[in-house]
């Protein structure tokens, strides 16, 4: 199996902010007050991950999750007619 550089570079940058997230300087630089406020592992992994996502993207995890559903709901709207 072949693993490509992005995707080494996306799993190095997932670690590195799971790691520095308790530094609070780090934590206001990437996301605002957002990760700066939770102090939950699993807020700060997925802010963490949906920031990669908005540069990656220009959406954010929401956007993309909507526009995925309103899809679904229109291919499957079309279907009933």
């Amino acid at each position: 199996m072949k693993i490509n550089k992005l995707m080494i570079n996306k799993l190095i940058m997932i670690v590195i902010i799971l790691m520095t997230t308790g530094c609070s300087e780090f934590a206001l630089l990437t996301s605002g007050t957002s990760v700066a406020v939770s102090q939950n592992v699993y807020a700060k992994a997925y802010s963490g991950i949906d920031i990669l996502t908005i540069m990656q993207t220009k959406k954010d995890i929401k956007e993309h999750l909507y526009d995925t559903i309103k899809t679904h709901t229109n291919e499957t709207n079309q279907r009933k007619k």
